[in-house]
């Protein structure tokens, strides 16, 4: 039977690296065993935060790609200050960190490009894909976001073609993510974000959010939503070699760390742990792979764990997955405030596969709670959490001591990416 074609108008595609390029890569690695032709419409020119190439290796051999040419100003904004590389990533400095600089690209970035500095990739494709489309009989379009204003783009070529089917994937919300509030919009300028926002919710035929919270909050304001969470990949588990036997007690934190999701209170309590007791400061190490940001490291190097600091810096995806195996627990961090209680880090799902116990900070009640209390495979904390911290963390130190800290898999089943995108196929019928 010949394959139905759904495009896939994506921003991030290898060589990017980082978890923004995971999610569609692998539903195009597995949408054939599904009855679908993957097409990819990518800009010709991005401008990445992060490269890795080794991701190539997952994208489809002969998959059809269309690419069009981008503008962007980061360049400029680059030249203006050097911190603004961050937004690329959609990170920048915070409270008494941000100069009158990052002020200023702040307030030029929310306000001048709405929704994203992406936004000059719309009109062109809005009408290069009108021509594809009726072309190559697409069935099916999906815009995935962030960067928001690809849904733009969808919002388009649906207004020019009513019986297009149209999927709107949010990776991340709108305008409840926490950085949202930190834009410092005008009045005007957040009353254009939440009304583009609210038309896409009305028009996209279906809103995929990638957390149970988030579906729910974007059925409430009028989206016909759906949750398929981000996961892992079984054969990149297949391949990883099994962790080492550890020389030393490992906590790891693996991709990007920004101060809006910095845990003060787990380097307070590992300050005090190291400093009263000489057993955890003989075995413990806090390693880093990624990119943390320079004010949050320049801290903990300030403290008492300075010497217990392994900083590997940004590695290919196979290499991370390789030093969550190394390791004996894996952090994680979201935003602190109650709305981003519905954002699940995509990287949560590889730390399940690893089978490593995970410490978790976010907002109470958070989506992220719900998946460790169910696989057993960690523990959720709030922000204000120090004492409580401690004593995890101690457990899970006396039962490495002991030799009795044991990998954990169960129920986890259900975030592989390939019943993933059955999920998705039922979504596309």
């Amino acid at each position: 039977m010949e394959q139905k074609k759904i495009l896939i108008i994506t921003y991030y595609w290898p060589p990017a690296g980082g978890p923004g390029v995971q999610r569609w890569l692998k539903f195009a690695k597995y949408l054939p065993d599904f009855g679908w032709k993957p097409i990819i419409y990518t800009p010709e020119n991005p401008s990445y935060p992060l490269l890795d190439e080794t991701l190539m290796k997952d994208v489809p051999e002969n998959i059809e790609m269309v690419r069009t040419t981008i503008w962007e100003p980061y360049q400029l904004a680059e030249k203006l200050n050097k911190s603004n590389k961050k937004f690329k990533a959609g990170q920048f400095d915070v409270g008494k960190n941000q100069s009158w600089k990052s002020r200023l690209s702040i307030w030029v970035r929310g306000n001048f490009f709405i929704p994203d500095a992406r936004v000059f990739w719309v009109k062109p494709s809005v009408k290069f894909l009108e021509k594809y489309l009726k072309e190559n009989s697409i069935d099916t379009i999906v815009t995935s976001g962030p960067p928001h204003s690809l849904h733009l783009i969808g919002l388009g070529l649906k207004n020019k073609m009513p019986d297009l089917k149209w999927i709107a994937d949010f990776r991340d919300p709108w305008t409840e993510i926490s950085y949202y509030k930190h834009l410092k919009l005008t009045k005007s300028s957040d009353k254009k974000h939440r009304q583009l926002e609210s038309a896409v919710f009305i028009n996209a035929d279906i809103t995929l959010a990638t957390s149970y919270t988030d579906a729910e909050n974007f059925r409430k304001a009028g989206a016909n939503a759906v949750c398929i969470t981000n996961g892992f990949d079984e054969s990149d588990s297949d391949k990883n070699v099994k962790g080492q036997i550890s020389q030393a007690f490992t906590l790891s934190y693996i991709g990007v760390l920004e101060q809006l999701r910095n845990p003060e209170n787990l380097w307070k309590a590992l300050d005090v742990l190291v400093k009263e007791n000489t057993d955890f400061a003989t075995d413990f190490k806090l390693k880093f792979v990624g990119r943390i940001d320079d004010k949050i490291l320049q801290a903990i190097e300030s403290s008492s764990l300075k010497n217990h600091i392994r900083n590997l810096g940004y590695l290919a995806h196979g290499k991370a997955v390789e030093e969550m195996q190394n390791s004996d627990l894996l952090l994680i961090t979201n935003f602190p405030n109650e709305s981003s209680k519905g954002i699940i880090p995509g990287k949560i799902f590889e730390y399940l596969a690893s089978g490593k116990q995970i410490l978790s900070f976010g907002p109470d009640r958070a989506d992220v709670a719900k998946i460790l209390e169910e696989t057993q495979a960690g523990k959720h904390f709030s922000y204000q959490d120090t004492e409580t911290v401690k004593k995890f963390i101690l457990e899970k130190y006396e039962l490495w001591k002991n030799g009795s800290l044991l990998d954990n898999t169960q129920r986890i089943e259900q975030f592989s990416r390939k019943n993933l995108t059955c999920q998705l196929a039922e979504v596309l019928k």
